[in-house]
């Protein structure tokens, strides 16, 4: 089968095309012929020598795919070869075939292409398990949301609207803004330009937002403590500064706050599985309503993963990219 390979860490250029031996459904697994693979801040650092796949996991980059499931291995159950599907991956999603374990597979929500459907996996699973689930946002409760026209942050916007949060935002220009607030977000700030920290307290009357989702670290880690109002909760699911702050723990205690997070991608096929039920009860009827929906900014063939990539480091795009296979 044709792959893209990362033939040393480095740039983009060290994404080649490459063929390798098709692989095989094994035990409980799923067979997927690919049709199209998303593209993710994770595949990025992967390149870059700076998040190896768990073990036993592809050495190949990409997380979520869209396809057909054109074989099946022993004990697998509820699929039939033929069916569309997408599927979260721990890694080789950058592939023609590609083995899932059948936990982490979902069938296409109904009126969507493969080109969205393979949009879908990464940040869905990732923005519920952090948000619903480890957040605990409810209806009526405020969420400050950076990255807003990230994948990560178009998807979070839109659930959080979906499910009657009040959505801020934070976004790198005034056009990502104008795209946020398109997307559900009642207030967006252009970080370059505005005190968020003030902004956020301003839209809340003072009071400071119940949820932080943060994908950038560093300094924001304890500037987002002081966004948050009293029993506030920040969650941390990526790094784009680093990885490490210096915080006043007195901020935590006196207004009773909770920092969390996770990582998706070591996680079990069946905790993964726990996250794919919720998704297809709640998430997918929002899905085939078209009252959420994956954002796509531009489509590469997979031939053209480097250019995808150089876009991803970019950071102009809205939405998600994807390799078209």
């Amino acid at each position: 089968m044709r792959v893209i390979e990362i033939s040393e860490f480095g740039g983009p250029d060290v994404l080649k095309v490459a063929e390798r031996p098709d692989p095989v459904a094994g035990p409980g697994e799923v067979l997927i012929a690919v049709v199209a693979a998303g593209v993710n801040r994770p595949d990025v650092i992967q390149r870059l020598g700076k998040y190896p796949p768990p073990p036993g996991a592809s050495d190949l980059p990409g997380l979520e795919v869209a396809g057909t499931i054109v074989a099946l291995g022993p004990g697998v159950s509820g699929f039939a070869v033929g069916d569309e599907v997408c599927a979260l991956v721990a890694g080789g999603g950058y592939a023609a075939l590609v083995n899932v374990p059948q936990e982490q597979v979902l069938p296409i929500p109904r009126g969507l292409s493969m080109i969205e459907a393979a949009a879908i996996p990464e940040t869905y699973f990732t923005v519920w398990t952090n948000v619903f689930e480890r957040g605990e946002l409810t209806r009526g409760e405020s969420i400050l949301i950076h990255g807003g026209t990230s994948g990560i942050g178009t998807t979070a916007i839109q659930l959080a609207h979906a499910f009657g949060a009040h959505v801020l935002t934070t976004a790198g220009s005034d056009e990502k803004c104008e795209a946020t607030i398109k997307l559900g977000a009642a207030h967006a700030f252009n970080y370059k330009g505005i005190d968020w920290v003030a902004a956020a307290k301003a839209a809340t009357d003072g009071r400071g937002v119940d949820v932080v989702l943060d994908i950038v670290g560093g300094d924001y880690i304890a500037r987002n403590l002081e966004a948050l109002a009293v029993e506030g909760r920040l969650i941390q699911i990526a790094f784009l500064k680093s990885a490490k702050a210096e915080l006043d723990f007195s901020v935590m205690m006196r207004k009773r706050l909770w920092i969390t997070g996770s990582t998706l991608r070591p996680r079990t096929p069946a905790q993964k599985g726990v996250i794919a039920k919720q998704l297809h009860q709640r998430v997918w009827p929002l899905l085939e309503a078209r009252t959420v929906r994956p954002i796509i900014h531009q489509v590469f063939p997979l031939a053209q993963a480097a250019d995808a990539h150089r876009l991803m480091e970019a950071g102009t795009h809205i939405g998600k990219i994807v390799l078209e296979v």
